[in-house]
């Protein structure tokens, strides 16, 4: 149901659907208001001209059958009805008579008619069970039938009408179509470009052509895209460049607090700074690290998983409850995917015991969904406020009541997001129902399936509770 709504609204509210409703309409507008005036515009010129038509086929008839020698006249009978479409009958008190139908035009037809010939001049779609278009008239005391074939008179039907009106308005929507996918495309494109650069890939290079709106604003895009990665390859160069800066005078003092004489309680105190220090540049230099998508291979997650599982299973202050499904392979850097795994793990270890615990209980599963692979890591301990789970993500967020670094530059869930949108996956952070928090990551799983790399570690056991 979720998912028909958000079809629904996207329809209601994407570009291509509004501009082919908004044409699709005003095209149908037209015709109704083109059909509209054609009708009322033409209906009178054309009930005239035929009316015309119809006198003068009449006064021409009579003019011959009064001036025709009696023996001819049937010959000229046969002449007309075989020529011309015209018979001619007497017209008796006893014939069966059917009223035309009755519409705007054919009123319109028969008081032209009436005015030119006479007003007693009677019409009838059928006569004696004959259909066409009879007429009456007299020639001195005689009455006579005039039949037209139907054809003569005949306007065009509603049903023609709606034909052509249905071919028009389909070769209308084929054409709105076209026009609403030549204006969607670009900004389809472009789109789907700024999804590319939001999950951390390197969209193509949009086609600087078009008109001049969308060539603009292609040409500007695609230079944003070359300075996001000027500044990316800047940052990086600049962050390695700290790191052996930094480093070199940080070896030299971790040597001279060695060498100091200094009590254990300094020396450790100084050390552990050191070491901190050591930690906050490999964090901001991780953070930093570009990732070659050609450099990916199939990665065992299955294998990858249960030996992170096994490594936290043998801390003697951690149970550990893993389901790990066989054969779950993805694409990607198998250290990355490492890193990340690891680095879960152990924030679910330090922030996911409750106070008065002894344990810190962790729940570790692996498995496919769909074309999508799975990690959940999932803790017992207080879980976040609602209101800082999306704040976790981002670099440089240190959340004291829940799970920042508490020793560290607040990159750690950061780097892990960075390393999951590389591998062109997502990662989800939520609190459990009785308290905990889940961490979800899904991967796509390869197009093809190829031999994948295994760790080199033991691989945890599928059901294992330490």
């Amino acid at each position: 149901m979720r998912h028909i709504k958000r079809r629904l609204e996207w329809i209601r509210n994407g570009l291509f659907w509004r501009t082919f409703i908004l044409l699709t309409f005003l095209t149908t507008a037209s015709m109704v208001a083109w059909f509209a005036s054609y009708s009322i515009v033409e209906r009178g010129p054309q009930s005239e001209q035929l009316a015309a038509q119809i006198v003068s086929v009449v006064t021409i008839t009579r003019a011959a059958l009064t001036h025709s020698a009696p023996e001819m006249r049937r010959e000229l009978l046969f002449d007309l009805a075989s020529n011309e479409g015209i018979r001619i009958y007497p017209r008796e008190e006893t014939d069966t008579v059917q009223e035309p139908e009755d519409n705007v035009f054919l009123t319109t037809l028969r008081d032209h008619v009436k005015q030119a010939l006479d007003e007693d001049t009677r019409f009838a779609s059928s006569v004696n069970g004959v259909n066409g278009f009879w007429i009456s008239f007299r020639i001195e005391d005689d009455d006579y039938w005039l039949m037209l074939d139907r054809g003569r008179i005949n306007s065009t039907t509603g049903l023609q009408w709606l034909g052509w009106g249905s071919i028009a308005l389909s070769l209308s929507l084929m054409g709105a179509a076209f026009i609403s996918t030549l204006i969607n495309q670009p900004l389809a494109r472009l789109t789907a470009a700024a999804r590319a650069i939001a999950k951390g890939a390197r969209p193509d290079t949009l086609p600087e052509a078009g008109p001049t709106e969308i060539r603009e604003a292609n040409r500007s895009f695609n230079q944003m895209v070359a300075d996001l990665e000027r500044v990316e390859s800047d940052r990086t160069l600049i962050l390695a460049g700290i790191s052996h800066d930094l480093r070199t005078p940080l070896a030299r003092m971790q040597l001279e607090v060695e060498l100091a004489h200094l009590s254990e309680e300094a020396r450790a105190g100084m050390q552990a700074d050191l070491v901190q220090m050591d930690a906050i540049i490999g964090q901001f230099l991780d953070y930093a690290k570009p990732s070659d998508p050609g450099n990916f291979e199939v990665v065992d997650l299955s294998a990858l998983i249960a030996d992170a599982a096994a490594a936290a299973s043998r801390a003697s202050t951690v149970h550990v409850t893993s389901h790990i499904a066989d054969n779950v392979n993805v694409m990607g850097i198998g250290t990355e995917l490492q890193r990340v795994t690891l680095n879960l793990i152990e924030n679910a270890r330090r922030y996911g015991r409750k106070a008065g615990d002894e344990f810190t209980e962790m729940e570790i599963s692996c498995r496919t969904e769909g074309s999508n692979a799975v990690v959940e890591i999932l803790d017992h301990g207080d879980g976040v406020p609602e209101a800082d789970i999306d704040r976790l993500l981002r670099p440089f967020t240190r959340l004291d009541s829940a799970r920042g670094q508490a020793n560290g530059a607040g990159l750690g869930l950061a780097i892990v997001n960075r390393i999951i949108l590389r591998h062109k996956g997502k990662l989800i952070l939520r609190n459990r129902e009785g308290g905990g928090l889940m961490a979800r990551i899904t991967l796509p799983l390869p197009d093809r399936p190829r031999a994948p790399r295994r760790n080199t570690n033991h691989a945890a056991p599928k059901e294992q509770t330490a």
